[in-house]
C-alpha cells in the first residue's frame, strides 16, 4: 500500500487516505449573508466523489466583519449552520469526512472578491463594506486602516470562534480548523510585523500567541474530546524580522498542549513579500515543524503529481498532503493517483465505475 492511501486516525476520526482538500475561497455567496449556496454543495460534493479523505470548506467567517469579502461563507448564525448541514451530509454519503475552516480576516477584511469585479482593495461602506479590525491600527498595503481591538474586542473574537465551532459541530462537521495563516487575524497577532501592541497580547512570543492559545483552549472545552482540531499556520512571513518557522514550531507545541491535534503548514500572506514559488516549495516548512515540535503536519503548495505526493509522505516530510488548485483542475485526482501508484480502491463512486481504469 502506498503511503498516500494509508488510513489515518485523529482522535475519533479515521480518514480513508492521506489526501485532504485544502480550504479554497469561492467568493460565491451573492446574497452577501454568509449562507452557503448550491454552488458550495456541488463544489465540495464533487471533491468528495473524487476520493479525497477530508474536504475542508473555504475560510468561513465567525463574525460578519470577519469575512474577507462580502461574498464569503459564514458560521456566525443558525441559518448558516442549517445551510451547511446538507453539504456535510452529501460529503458523508461519499465516504469522506467534512471539515470547516473557522476564520476571521482581521485587517484583510472587507475587500473585493477575487473574481467577478475589476475592483481591488477595500470595499467602502456605501457598497456593503465595513471597518476592519486588527491587533494594531496598521493597514495591509493597499487596504483601508483597521481599528485596533481592545481587550473586550479580543474577548468577543474568542467567543465568536467558540460559537462558530459549536455551530459547526451541530451542522455535522467532523473536524475543525482554526485559520492562523495567510495574514488573517490570528496570524496578524502572531507576527511582530503586524502586532505592535504593548499589552498582554503584544511583544513577546507568549503574548503574541495568546489569542490563538485562548481560542484553541476555549474551543476544545466547548466541543469536548472527540472532534479533531487543526491549526493552519503560515510558517514564515518571507520577510526578515517577521514570523518564522522557529516561532511556528514553538507555538505549534503550545497549541497541541492547549488541545489542537494537527498542523496545516502553509506560508506568507501577512505582508508584501517575494515568495520563491516552485513545486513543493512549502514542504520543507511542514517537515521542519513536524520534526522540531514533534507534531503531525500536512504539506501544501504546488503538489501536483502523485509520485511527488507519495515521496513527501514516504520520506516522513509530512503526515498528509493537502491539495487545492490541482483539485480544481482535476477533482478526481485521488482516484487517478491510486491508478498511477498501482493501488486498488474500494471507494470509486458506483456511478463512475464504467470509467475506472483497468
Amino acid at each position: 500500500m502506498a503511503s498516500l492511501f494509508e488510513t489515518l486516525t485523529v482522535r475519533n476520526l479515521t480518514l480513508r487516505n492521506r489526501i485532504w482538500v485544502a480550504p479554497m475561497c469561492q467568493y460565491s455567496v451573492f446574497d452577501e449573508d454568509g449562507v452557503p449556496t448550491p454552488w458550495h454543495l456541488v463544489h465540495l460534493g464533487a471533491l468528495a466523489t473524487g476520493g479525497s479523505a477530508l474536504v475542508i470548506t473555504e475560510a468561513t467567517a465567525v463574525t460578519a466583519d470577519g469575512r474577507i469579502s462580502p461574498r464569503d461563507t459564514g458560521i456566525w448564525n443558525d441559518a448558516q449552520r442549517d445551510a451547511w448541514k446538507p453539504v456535510v451530509e452529501f460529503i458523508h454519503t461519499q465516504g469522506a469526512a467534512a471539515g470547516i475552516q473557522l476564520a476571521h480576516a482581521g485587517r484583510k477584511g472587507s475587500t473585493y472578491p477575487a473574481w467577478g469585479t475589476e475592483n481591488r482593495g477595500t470595499v467602502p461602506a456605501s457598497e456593503g463594506g465595513w471597518t476592519a479590525v486588527a491587533p494594531s491600527a496598521v493597514a495591509f498595503p493597499g487596504y483601508a486602516d483597521p481599528v485596533a481591538l481592545d481587550s473586550a474586542g479580543i474577548d468577543a473574537v474568542v467567543d465568536a470562534f467558540v460559537a462558530g465551532a459549536v455551530r459547526a459541530v451541530a451542522a455535522g462537521f467532523d473536524l475543525l480548523e482554526i485559520h492562523a495563516a495567510h495574514g488573517y487575524l490570528v496570524h496578524q497577532f502572531l507576527s511582530p510585523l503586524s502586532n505592535q501592541r504593548d499589552d498582554e497580547y503584544g511583544g513577546s512570543l507568549e503574548n503574541r500567541a495568546r489569542l490563538l492559545l485562548r481560542t484553541v483552549g476555549a474551543i476544545r472545552t466547548a466541543i469536548g474530546g472527540d472532534v479533531p482540531l487543526l491549526v493552519r499556520f503560515s510558517a514564515t512571513d518571507w520577510t526578515e524580522g517577521g514570523w518564522d518557522q522557529d516561532q511556528t514550531s514553538t507555538v505549534a507545541g503550545w497549541a497541541q498542549s492547549a488541545g489542537a491535534d494537527f498542523f496545516d503548514i502553509s506560508s506568507g500572506g501577512n505582508v508584501a513579500a517575494t515568495v520563491p514559488l516552485a513545486p513543493g516549495y512549502q514542504v520543507p516548512f511542514a517537515e521542519y515543524v513536524r520534526s522540531r515540535a514533534d507534531v503531525p503536519t500536512s504539506a501544501v503548495g504546488l503538489i501536483t503529481d502523485p509520485h511527488q505526493a507519495e515521496e513527501i509522505l514516504a520520506s516522513g516530510k509530512a503526515d498528509v498532503v493537502m491539495l487545492a488548485r490541482e483539485l480544481l483542475r482535476d477533482p478526481h485526482w485521488p482516484l487517478r493517483a491510486a491508478h498511477e501508484l498501482g493501488v486498488e480502491l474500494d471507494y470509486w463512486p458506483g456511478q463512475y465505475l464504467r470509467a475506472k481504469w483497468q
